[in-house]
C-alpha cells in the first residue's frame, strides 16, 4: 500500500494565495531584525549612561578595556587607533550601535545599518573577543554572521523602506 502526502491542505494565507510556508518565509528575517535592532540599541544606550565606560581610565572604562586587549587582539593597529581618544571612540562605537539599531528595528536604510552593525561586530570581534577559546565562546562572531542575512535582503518587510517602496511603485505606476 503506497501513502502519499496532501498538499492542498493548508491554509492560503489572507491576501497572498501562498500557504504558511510562504508566509514563514517572508517573515523569516523579521524576527533577526527586531532582536539585532532592539540589542544594538540597548548597547548604545548603555555605553552611553554608564559614567565609568565614557572614561579614558579607570575600573571598567573604555581606555583601560581597550589597553587590556591591545597586545591579544587581530588587529592591534585598531586598538591602536582607538587609543588615540578612547572617549571619541567610545561616542562612535555607542552612537554607531544606536543608528544601526534603530535603522534595522525601523527598516529604514536596511541594507546600510545591517552592513553598519557588521563592522561594528567585526571591529570588535577583531579586537575584543578574539582571543576567546574556544572561538564560539566569543558572541562578536555570531552578531557579525548574524548580519550577513540582512546586508543581503535588507528589510523587505514591515519596514520604512518596504513603504517607501511602495509609494515609489505607485507613482510610477507599478514599474521598479
Amino acid at each position: 500500500m503506497t501513502h502519499s502526502m496532501r498538499t492542498d491542505t493548508h491554509t492560503p494565507h489572507l491576501g497572498s494565495g501562498g500557504d504558511w510556508r510562504d508566509t514563514a518565509v517572508r517573515y523569516a528575517l523579521l524576527p533577526l531584525r527586531i532582536f539585532l535592532g532592539i540589542t544594538f540599541i540597548y548597547a548604545g544606550l548603555d555605553k552611553l549612561t554608564d559614567s565609568a565606560f565614557m572614561k579614558d581610565s579607570g575600573s571598567g572604562s573604555i581606555g583601560d578595556m581597550m589597553r587590556a586587549v591591545r597586545d591579544s587582539s587581530a588587529i592591534p593597529a585598531l586598538v591602536d587607533l582607538s587609543l588615540k581618544s578612547p572617549v571619541g571612540f567610545g561616542y562612535a562605537i555607542a552612537l554607531g550601535e544606536l543608528a544601526v539599531g534603530i535603522g534595522t528595528l525601523l527598516g529604514l536604510l536596511a541594507r546600510l545599518a545591517a552592513l553598519g552593525g557588521m563592522l561594528i561586530s567585526l571591529s570588535l570581534w577583531l579586537t575584543v573577543s578574539w582571543t576567546s577559546d574556544p572561538y564560539y565562546y566569543g558572541n562578536d562572531l555570531a552578531y557579525l554572521m548574524a548580519w550577513i542575512p540582512l546586508v543581503l535582503a535588507g528589510a523587505p518587510l514591515l519596514s520604512v523602506d518596504a513603504a517607501l517602496r511602495s509609494r515609489r511603485r505607485q507613482r510610477t505606476g507599478g514599474y521598479r
